[in-house]
């Protein structure tokens, strides 16, 4: 029997000093896919890139129970103004490893050996999905059309992100 697809609220940030709603064609593309997909756009915004105004906004998405998944495009370069990651680690509940892995190994196919600069990464942060992807659009889409996606259709098998988000929000932790 078919599983049916099963919409989750998303929130979309963009992490930039420079990008406004109306030139902010990565957050667009995020939130435009993710629509004609089925999926609801909880909330959009834009910070500077600040790990103080970056962490904010995803502790307030974390902590809303109206928000399933987070998708943040920036700030995860090398610079010394990239710190969306720095901004997240305090946050992170589980590191979801093969996020970034897959994403680098899927870009290199695209950019070659410049994916290595990319810190692009995932983790769950108490019961909500948080994925961090570049500010390129290029690497959004990848992001979006390889990755995520495929992972937030319930209807993947052998299993998806949707499909575990009952689990996560129900089950004892299992820690002492």
């Amino acid at each position: 029997m078919e599983r049916e697809f099963i919409p989750v609220n998303v929130a979309v940030l963009t992490v930039s000093d420079t990008r406004t709603i109306d030139t902010d064609t990565s957050g667009a593309l995020i939130a435009d896919r993710l629509t004609e997909v089925g999926h609801r756009i909880a909330a959009r915004a834009i910070v500077v890139d600040s790990e103080l105004h970056i962490r904010a906004q995803l502790a307030a998405w974390i902590a809303d129970p109206g928000v399933d998944v987070v998708i943040a495009t920036g700030g995860t370069g090398v610079t010394p103004r990239d710190v969306t990651p720095e901004a997240l680690a305090p946050l992170v509940t589980k590191p979801i490893p093969g996020f970034g892995e897959l994403f680098r190994w899927l870009s290199f196919e695209e950019i070659g050996t410049s994916t290595i600069q990319s810190r692009a990464e995932a983790a769950l942060c108490g019961a909500t999905y948080v994925f961090l992807l570049p500010g390129s659009t290029g690497g959004v889409r990848l992001g979006l059309e390889k990755i995520l996606i495929p992972q937030l259709d319930h209807r993947l098998k052998p299993c998806n992100f949707v499909m575990l988000l009952p689990r996560i929000r129900h089950e004892p932790t299992g820690r002492a």
